[in-house]
């Protein structure tokens, strides 16, 4: 029988998200990978416990998250359901929808009845009455707004989902969302957006600075650029790496001779601050306390340890973010 230590809140920072009263740690557990239906169980039960006994609270799910579609859900469901189960009210668990998930009109973007149905589906998956965080997972450019927004009240009202997010959402969007769900009363708290060293995006957009400035948290995925910023490429690209496994979310295109240089001289910088590459790229979105948790992906329960170290140390002196910003936007 598993039980979790009881020294797992010692040391892992707990940052408040936006205005409301949930926080969430520092660094969260993402399921997008290695949470499929092909993946060991063993593994990913592991990965969880492990996780959870160094303050992990906080795992994030989508409904199309697998391979197969719906199989993230549904083993993280059997350890939420097994090991796990006595520790539910200490466990955010977060779902999204909004990628094609089935066939036909009702099954993809942002429509109310997509919405809600996937929510019920998910909370089947996962084998539970209500999720903590019910995201939209995209902008549905031919949608109102505010039906994508009424489903995630409903979601909310009705029990099913503590609290509404929003994920890739431009900072436009982010502003016209909190309008809509102020006014119904909604308890909004979170926009899941890409961020990392290599993609600046929300802070070129304006949503970084918005988010900090009226009450939106901030959640990071892909803090490591798809496994670029860590030790994995500093000897050349692996015959297991993802790009050549799948090359579906990292590319050859994307390791040239320059980003390679580029992971070198950051690696360099890191050594310099006693962290890992990964550690440094993730403190380093953690820096100025405007990011509410980063999420991190692993393959093996050692990794979730080492990555998060990175909490220890995020403070930078200005000559290294020069430095970052010198080797990273060159």
């Amino acid at each position: 029988m598993y039980s979790a230590k009881s020294d797992r809140y010692e040391t892992m920072p707990y940052n408040r998200c936006g205005v409301s009263g949930l926080k969430l740690p520092a660094v969260s557990l993402g399921l997008w990978h290695n949470f499929g239906t092909h993946d060991n169980f063993e593994n990913m039960e592991q990965m969880c416990l492990t996780a959870f006994d160094n303050g992990i609270t906080h795992f994030d799910l989508a409904n199309n998250y697998g391979p197969e579609p719906g199989s993230a859900e549904e083993n993280f469901g059997r350890i939420l359901n097994g090991a796990l189960k006595p520790y539910r009210d200490e466990l955010i668990v977060s779902t999204k929808a909004g990628y094609t998930m089935w066939p036909g009109p009702y099954g993809d973007f942002g429509s109310r009845k997509y919405l809600l149905a996937s929510l019920d589906q998910s909370l089947k998956r996962l084998g539970i009455d209500y999720v903590d965080i019910f995201y939209h997972h995209r902008m549905d450019p031919d949608t109102p707004l505010e039906e994508s927004m009424s489903a995630l009240d409903t979601a909310v009202k009705s029990g099913k989902a503590l609290y509404a997010g929003i994920s890739n959402y431009d900072s436009k969007h982010t502003a016209k969302t909190m309008e809509i769900l102020k006014r119904l009363n909604c308890p909004f708290v979170i926009n899941q957006s890409r961020y990392s060293i290599f993609n600046r995006h929300i802070e070129t957009d304006g949503l970084k600075s918005f988010a900090a400035q009226n009450g939106c948290g901030i959640i990071a995925f892909s803090p490591l650029a798809q496994g670029m910023l860590t030790d994995r490429y500093l000897e050349g690209v692996p015959a297991d790496s993802r790009v050549k496994t799948s090359g579906v979310f990292l590319k050859s295109a994307d390791l040239t001779e320059k980003r390679l240089a580029q992971i070198h001289a950051l690696n360099n910088i890191a050594l310099r601050r006693g962290q890992t590459l990964a550690q440094m790229a993730l403190a380093w979105v953690l820096r100025d306390g405007e990011i509410t948790s980063v999420l991190i992906g692993a393959s093996k329960p050692e990794q979730i340890i080492e990555n998060i170290r990175a909490a220890e140390n995020t403070k930078f002196t200005a000559e290294e973010l020069g430095d970052i910003d010198r080797i990273a936007m060159s």
